[in-house]
């Protein structure tokens, strides 16, 4: 490991440059417009996967956009590792909250990253963070200390679910056959208290609209004796959480797992303080469900929020109108056992039912993933936790947080393997916001990081068998 690091080292630089040209592209997979600098951003990774010393480098086409594939295999009798990444972004919208150029990264210094952080979309989710494989791998292939099989393929379309991932894995299923897979998109507790996720929530999505008249109606004229679908949308959604932050749809909590005293006593180890949380994020209070502090609301408890909502008249000036329908895109984070279709239909059944006879209701499914808990004693998790201790030179805690990576779930269930969430983002780095950031100590600690759990969990493997 010495002389892999000694190589990061003399290459700081370069990582860097390489990193920014890739944040140069905007890869936004939400909007088919930018379909060309897809295929830009998968044919700049694989080049540089080739420089990197990785072999086999595919870019592989979907029904959607293409996934980028390389490998390096030592040995057959040796352990592999499958890591993960997603090359596309969200929009960076609304434009005007950046404080630069979200495809023109800079390095700035922040109270919390005095070492500097690198503003771009897709710096911290999730082009930083794979980008920290392929770096790592190469200062391993580069000094002949490569411990095992490694294989890498970056997909194009997690921002928007992984639509066509699924597809590509049971149609790939030997090409990707792997013993353990290794994913940094997630992020540790902090730089001081450094963790490893053990869970993710699930995740169901939906968007509803509501049709009252069959056109848009005069206010004055119409007002007060039509359903106004806003007014009707906005009364509904109101009802789906109750006083104590109970969601109310029925059977909504059926299947959710209670966790004993002894776990939530645990969890809440990680030193949470609820005045920096709401000064984070320039709030005067939280709320939530009753019975949970915010550690416990943000990664142990299920959730329904409302992501959008629209209708209407919004242009400059005013128009006095009655829409005709008005609309919502609405996320329900689950946790183990909740199956994301079972709350979909749950959800829909609850939302129709109701609604007034004023109103047409029609709810549309989108995306959604089960939730995922890696147990402690599963050896790629404590690789994690042996590599993350020795770059960090701290205690490493298991973190459970709030977000879900659907195809987590998937990689399981397709490829028999446990996934490892080794991210190393802040909560703080505002991704899918205005002025989203990374470390750069975070972006080299990674890379420091990441060829000690190959080390490790190769040992740990000999040591099984």
């Amino acid at each position: 490991m010495n002389k892999a690091h000694q190589y990061q080292l003399e290459n700081k630089q370069r990582y860097l440059d390489e990193l920014f040209e890739i944040l140069r592209i905007p890869s936004i997979s939400a909007d088919s417009s930018y379909s060309k600098e897809i295929r830009n951003c998968a044919e700049t990774i694989s080049k540089n996967l080739r420089e990197s010393g990785l072999d086999h480098v595919e870019i592989c086409q979907t029904k959607g956009n293409p996934v980028v594939y390389a490998d390096k295999i030592i040995n057959s009798k040796l352990p592999t590792v499958l890591v993960y990444g997603h090359y596309d972004v969200q929009p960076a919208d609304p434009l005007n909250l950046w404080e630069s150029d979200p495809f023109d990264p800079i390095i700035k210094k922040t109270d919390i990253h005095p070492e500097g952080a690198i503003y771009a979309r897709g710096s911290a989710d999730d082009k930083g963070q794979f980008f920290m494989h392929v770096k790592a791998i190469e200062s391993l292939i580069k000094t002949d200390t490569l411990p095992c099989n490694v294989k890498i393929i970056v997909e194009g379309e997690e921002e928007v679910g992984s639509v066509n991932l699924g597809s590509f894995l049971k149609e790939n299923t030997s090409k990707l056959s792997c013993d353990i897979i290794l994913i940094s998109d997630t992020h540790i507790f902090s730089n001081q208290i450094p963790t490893v996720t053990t869970g993710l929530r699930g995740l169901s999505y939906v968007e509803v609209e509501l049709e009252g008249p069959n056109r848009d109606l005069h206010s004055g004229l119409y007002g007060g004796a039509v359903p106004n679908p806003i007014n009707v949308l906005s009364s509904m959604i109101a009802s789906l959480i109750d006083k104590d932050g109970k969601i109310t749809v029925k059977g909504f909590y059926d299947k959710v797992i209670e966790l004993t005293p002894e776990d939530r006593a645990e969890l809440n180890k990680l030193p949470f303080n609820e005045e920096e949380f709401k000064k984070s994020i320039g709030l005067n209070d939280t709320e939530g469900e009753k019975g949970y502090n915010s550690l416990e609301r943000t990664s142990i408890r299920p959730t329904l929020d409302v992501n959008g909502i629209w209708g209407g008249y919004t242009g400059e000036g005013a128009k006095t109108v009655i829409p005709s329908k008005a609309y919502a895109k609405i996320s329900m984070r689950l946790v183990p056992d909740q199956n994301p279709e079972e709350i979909t239909q749950l959800f829909t059944e609850h939302f129709t039912s109701i609604a007034p006879k004023s109103v047409k209701v029609t709810v549309t499914p989108h995306h959604g993933g089960n939730a995922y808990v890696l147990p402690s004693t599963d050896p790629g998790y404590k690789a994690a936790k042996l590599a993350m201790e020795k770059t960090f030179d701290k205690e490493v805690l298991p973190y459970r947080t709030g977000g879900s990576i659907p195809i987590v779930s998937l990689f399981e269930e397709v490829l028999g393997a446990k996934s490892v969430l080794m991210g190393f983002g802040l909560d703080s780095d505002a991704i899918h916001s205005p002025n989203e950031h990374y470390g750069v100590f975070n972006f080299y600690k990674g890379i420091e990081t990441i060829p000690y759990f190959f080390k490790y969990y190769t040992e740990n493997l000999k040591k099984k068998n």
